[in-house]
């Protein structure tokens, strides 16, 4: 994936309730006012937007009810609180199909760790970050290969049903003998909790996320149980 500079500064930010991992694709719908612009111009320039996980808070903002208690900031809108770290989403596509909508496609590219973050006025997420390393390259080791294996039958019967490459979740080159890209599809698949999702993403090591991941699927029977539905 292409690789940016070190740091960042006023990177805009989307806290969503999920997890971007790198090379992961996330359709949106935007009609937030706060979001709506900051789309419009991430597109327009062709810069990436931050995709952080919720820890409070909602993904989309709703005033209170009339007679409901002031919120801590005076803004009428509730707290948001999000993970440090997160990733980067490059818009590959862009619809407006009607005024004060926009819906999206984006690719996950590198992650980052906030270093200072700062809300404006109008409800907008900044912060300055510092880009971290791509995951090494590691080729699947023997004892995992049947978690590669397991994934390319699950990701072949999803193309069969979708028609066409354009509408699969997972975008080409498969990288199938890479323990992070295997991991990370994996983590995008499984039906793990957000948090759970983000501590993978947050590791360093992928071939100790491929292995997690690895026990998820021993554990639950998963592999086998999507591998059949393919």
């Amino acid at each position: 994936m292409d690789t940016q500079p070190t740091d960042l500064a006023r990177l805009p930010l989307f806290p969503l309730q999920c997890v971007l991992f790198p090379d992961g694709y996330l359709p949106l719908r935007i009609f937030e006012v706060r979001y709506l612009d900051m789309i419009g111009r991430a597109h327009k320039a062709g810069t990436p937007f931050g995709v952080v996980c919720l820890t409070a808070g909602r993904e989309v903002r709703s005033a209170p009810s009339r007679g409901a208690a002031a919120q801590p900031r005076g803004d009428g809108y509730p707290q948001e609180a999000f993970h440090e770290i997160g990733t980067l989403a490059r818009i590959t596509q862009l619809e407006r199909p009607n005024p004060g909508l926009m819906t999206i496609s984006c690719t996950g590219t590198q992650r980052f760790r906030i270093r200072s973050r700062e809300q404006l006025k109008h409800g907008l997420w900044v912060a300055d970050v510092e880009l971290l390393d791509d995951d090494v390259a590691v080729a699947v080791p023997a004892d995992l290969e049947t978690v590669a294996s397991t994934l390319r039958e699950v990701v072949k019967g999803m193309l069969e049903r979708a028609g066409s490459p354009q509408d699969m979740p997972f975008q080409s080159p498969y990288r199938w003998d890479d323990c992070g890209w295997v991991a990370n599809r994996w983590c995008e698949l499984l039906p793990l909790g957000a948090e759970q999702k983000q501590r993978l993403m947050a590791l360093e090591n992928p071939l100790l996320r491929l292995e997690l991941v690895a026990d998820v699927l021993d554990q639950t029977g998963l592999a086998r149980s999507l591998s059949g539905r393919s």
